[in-house]
């Protein structure tokens, strides 16, 4: 019998959209084996994902895995993906998606983000989110949030801040809805490419056994739009240090595909929209992060860089 060795995080979320990898394998009738590990970006949690340097923070070792055969397969959170892998690797399949927006996490139900007399401390590791809040709720205070879900949780109960804000994928996941006080629409918040996705990676893997764990679990419309947003991101050259955003959707095989670049400040924002056949996915990625560079978005990405140094 095939047996799929399959690499993950350890974090409880990590080890969810695994253990939902591997029950797919399963029903299929193919054995798995799961080899956890911890990355740098599970390790180093004093020091924001921008400033620790790397495009693959919670990605590396597991490509290290990959590399050495030790696993055949690693499941990641699609967001976490750098637009460009290292040579020899590829993503070949990508679940089903789980609705993609973000959403603000407390135990105060009382919290309204259009108050501007109550001072809000929002707990958050991301440029982007920090730089949107700064754009549309300027009165807002934000913290650096790192750790696995139920660690910012905690950190919020005691009182490091008043809400998190968080993918909706993974607060549901966790099982956590309850505590969603809001949720921030798509049109305004447009999420980082491929956040509500599971992508896995793939090293040297025989042909044979790639085939087998893609016609199991990749999803047509999930991969159409990632390969969207992912060129996009590819073309600015961004990753998880830069404020990037792209929400790509598929309606009888049209790609509507919404980008762009906030300043850290959130001062500035350039996003457009464009549409397109989903078989020329990529070439729209590519349009439309070429689109973004020509409307100002190469100065922006200079400036963006020499801030954060």
């Amino acid at each position: 019998m095939t047996t799929v060795k399959i690499g993950s995080r350890k974090s409880k979320l990590a080890m969810w959209q695994t253990e939902t990898v591997a029950r797919m394998l399963n029903e299929q009738g193919i054995a798995t084996e799961i080899i956890t590990m911890e990355t740098k970006g599970d390790k180093i949690l004093d020091t924001s994902i921008a400033k620790i340097g790397s495009k693959g923070v919670f990605t590396e070792e597991l490509e290290d895995m990959l590399a050495a055969g030790a696993i055949d397969i690693a499941v990641h959170s699609a967001k976490d993906m750098p637009s460009q892998l290292p040579e020899g690797f590829s993503l070949i399949a990508f679940s089903k998606r789980e609705k993609a927006y973000d959403v603000l996490v407390s135990d105060d139900k009382s919290i309204d983000l259009n108050d501007t007399s109550r001072k809000l401390k929002i707990g958050t590791s991301s440029v982007r989110r920090v730089s949107l809040l700064k754009h549309f709720y300027p009165h807002v205070e934000t913290v650096d949030m790192r750790g696995n879900l139920q660690t910012r949780i905690k950190k919020m109960q005691n009182g490091d801040c008043d809400a998190l804000m968080l993918a909706y994928a993974g607060v549901f996941r966790m099982e956590y809805s309850e505590l969603i006080v809001a949720t921030f629409p798509v049109d305004k918040f447009v999420p980082p490419v491929g956040q509500g996705c599971i992508a896995i990676e793939a090293g040297k893997i025989p042909e044979e056994k790639k085939k087998l764990v893609r016609d199991c679990l990749n999803n047509l419309e999930s991969e159409t739009c990632l390969l969207a947003e992912r060129a996009f991101l590819k073309t600015l050259e961004g990753g998880c240090s830069i404020p990037a955003f792209a929400l790509a959707t598929l309606d009888n095989d049209t790609i509507t595909l919404s980008g762009g670049l906030v300043s850290l400040d959130g001062q500035r924002q350039i996003r457009h929209t464009i549409t397109g056949p989903g078989k020329d996915a990529i070439d729209l990625g590519n349009q439309l992060g070429n689109k973004i560079i020509a409307d100002g978005g190469k100065d922006l990405l200079a400036e963006i860089r020499s801030q954060q140094g």
